[in-house]
């Protein structure tokens, strides 16, 4: 689970056609683009490079820690077919619908960036690509009601939400913290929440209380491994007048930031352990943040060649602090 945040990995960026031959990063991208063969492939795989497997993975492990911190869910449920429509959900089908209204909305600039994905490769048609939009969401909807109405509600909620990060005229990947901002919701505290309530059905506000505020703190997290996502486009970015932390402030400035914020967040988490009684629990995450601040000396020195290689390492001590902060709720409920 190298990046909590992939679904950044397909913003791109769009020239208007009289402008495209004004820099050689244009010229490149358009002469890639035209090139391109459409790919031989078998529908079910194209429609599974569509969906993008790589962005499901961290939505399922917030559904996952909001499970374990239900205090209702053990590991004799994980072939139970709850879990088993938990994970279908946040899997292919919420995550996957979502990733594919980026790519529809994205599909001018993927001509450019992206040029293989399948809408601008021309393996995927427009109206395929919405009647599969169309399904998935249904099925979406419908998985999420199963396991219970309000998670049907929320499936509808991250849909929407999907819509306001990627569709014109709104688009918040383009207002600066905002786009980051609403990914984090849409990865972390929504499915974590599912994952309470599909295992605490009796849920009060009072008993959602505590998997709140730490995915919440862990959205502050996530939000700084966002920005770091953003390195690798800051010079289309700023090309084309979107107002990413890296293109606002600097790479140096944005690493700085998003390194306060991945540590804020963790460092709050840890403190919270501490308050609802698991000092244990507390200490372990709190010294998962060590390995992560050492590795951000690198990532600020520089920003745009060790974001990749920070994210591969760094994520895997952040995900094991949410999910121990999930049993630390669990065993704060007995």
């Amino acid at each position: 689970m190298s990046d909590f945040h992939s679904i950044k990995d397909s913003e791109r960026l769009k020239q208007p056609l009289n402008d495209e031959f004004k820099t050689p990063l244009s010229v490149r991208k358009l002469v890639d683009a035209r090139s391109m063969p459409v790919e031989n492939i078998s529908r079910l795989a194209l429609i599974i490079r569509f969906l993008k497997p790589v962005t499901w993975i961290p939505v399922m492990w917030s559904f996952l820690c909001g499970a374990v911190a239900s205090g209702a869910f053990g590991w004799n449920e994980i072939f139970g077919i709850k879990f088993v429509l938990g994970m279908l959900l946040t899997g292919p089908l919420a995550s996957g619908t979502c990733q594919m209204l980026n790519d529809y909305f994205d599909r001018d600039l993927d001509e450019i960036n992206e040029p293989n994905r399948p809408i601008p490769g021309g393996a995927m048609s427009l109206k395929n690509a919405t009647i599969l939009i169309a399904i998935w969401s249904v099925l979406s909807v419908i998985t999420g009601y199963l396991i219970h109405p309000l998670i049907g509600l929320y499936v509808v909620i991250g849909i929407i939400n999907a819509h306001l990060y990627s569709a014109n005229p709104i688009k918040l990947k383009k207002r600066l913290w905002a786009g980051n901002i609403i990914v984090a919701i849409s990865y972390l505290i929504i499915p974590w929440i599912a994952g309470e309530i599909a295992y605490n059905p009796t849920f009060t506000l009072s008993s959602l209380q505590p998997s709140l505020i730490v995915a919440g703190l862990f959205t502050l997290s996530s939000t700084g491994t966002m920005t770091i996502n953003d390195f690798k486009s800051i010079e289309g970015d700023r090309q084309n007048g979107i107002r990413t932390l890296p293109v606002a402030f600097g790479e140096t400035n944005a690493a700085l930031i998003a390194a306060v914020l991945i540590n804020s967040g963790q460092l709050l988490a840890s403190g919270y352990m501490f308050i609802i009684g698991q000092t244990i629990y507390g200490v372990i995450v709190g010294l998962l943040i060590i390995p992560q601040f050492i590795l951000q000396f690198s990532l600020i020195r520089s920003p745009g060649t060790m974001d990749v290689r920070y994210n591969a390492i760094a994520q895997n001590f952040l995900v094991a602090g949410m999910l121990l902060c999930a049993f630390a709720i669990k065993a704060a409920r007995v």
